[in-house]
């Protein structure tokens, strides 16, 4: 039996909605140059002016800075404490590992906190260029660490749950597999793998793409990953964990849209996922582009909703 419904793969199953925000989107970054020809500080200035695709930042009041102590300095957390605790989801965002911060999710980490029930807090870990591999995971794994130590004493609760979206997606892997080796914890009760890159040789779907800009191209990736690690073994599992021993990982949350250039590396992790005999779900949305659930459209509405349920599951409800 076919573990996939192939018919999320036909383009007639591209809603209208989903086909015409790609277009938009396509058109509108095909009229700028790529960001690979900015400096990434000068990105990160655009972005926080909110001079970009992405638009405004938009904080909520409810959210909170902490800081702990981390290798390098201080790390902040970007934190959302609901009336109810039931778990503590670790949050890692994406941004190619250059770029992003914390506080840019405000919106929809405030959401997962009401609507699962779950202290959030995520992490503002050092970015390359300036802080290359190991410095971002390095960051990710303290943060980790902390939360181990302290979540019940400072949220209520020891059931953890770890997710993250695009790079935030490795850096998510790659915290279980530090936990699991380094520190002999095994103990996250899920995670919540979005998009992420988990093969920086690049997979086919990767490799392939080309230049056709839906958030990301072939030559962007590449761009980031190669800022993010300027040299080393791109297959060392903490630098590209599909190529780790996935045994005792907790039960995962696989999502990618169809039109997204990192399809290959959700394909190919839950299923190894799987094979090391790890639970894990696969959620393939037809049309979806990188980035797609942040985007105010049906599409993005029905992944999140399943990535919220998903999150309640395993915080027991």
């Amino acid at each position: 039996m076919n573990p996939i419904d192939l018919r999320v793969f036909d383009p007639a199953s591209i809603d209208s909605e989903t086909a015409e925000l790609n277009a938009k989107i396509e058109k509108e970054l095909s009229a700028l140059p790529p960001i690979y020809t900015f400096q990434p500080q000068d990105l990160r200035i655009a972005r926080a002016a909110g001079n970009s695709i992405w638009g405004p930042i938009r904080h909520v009041a409810e959210a909170e800075d902490r800081t702990i102590a981390g290798p390098a300095g201080d790390i902040r957390l970007r934190v959302f404490v609901p009336d109810t605790v039931n778990a503590v989801y670790l949050h890692l965002h994406g941004g190619g590992f250059m770029l992003g911060r914390a506080d840019y999710f405000d919106e929809a980490l405030s959401a997962i906190a009401q609507k699962c029930q779950v202290a959030v807090v995520s992490v503002d870990y050092r970015l390359a260029p300036e802080n290359p591999h190991p410095a971002g995971p390095d960051d990710c794994e303290a943060a980790a660490l902390w939360l181990v130590e302290n979540c019940r004493a400072q949220f209520g609760s020891e059931a953890l749950v770890i997710g993250g979206e695009s790079a935030g997606g490795n850096l998510a892997a790659v915290t279980l597999l530090r936990l699991r080796d380094r520190h002999g914890f095994s103990g996250f009760c899920g995670a919540v793998l979005t998009y992420g890159g988990y093969d920086l040789t690049m997979t086919p779907s990767a490799r392939n793409w080309g230049e056709r800009n839906l958030i990301l191209t072939t030559k962007l990736m590449r761009w980031f990953n190669e800022n993010y690690v300027p040299s080393g073994n791109h297959t060392d599992p903490d630098i590209s964990p599909l190529y780790a021993d996935l045994s005792g990982m907790p039960p995962a949350l696989f999502t990618v849209g169809t039109l997204d250039p990192l399809i290959d590396d959700t394909l190919f992790m839950q299923m190894r996922w799987l094979a090391a005999g790890s639970p894990a779900e696969l959620a393939i949305y037809p049309g979806g582009i990188h980035a797609f659930d942040a985007f105010p459209i049906a599409l993005a509405r029905q992944a999140n909703a399943r990535i919220r349920a998903f999150i309640r599951q395993c915080a027991g409800q």
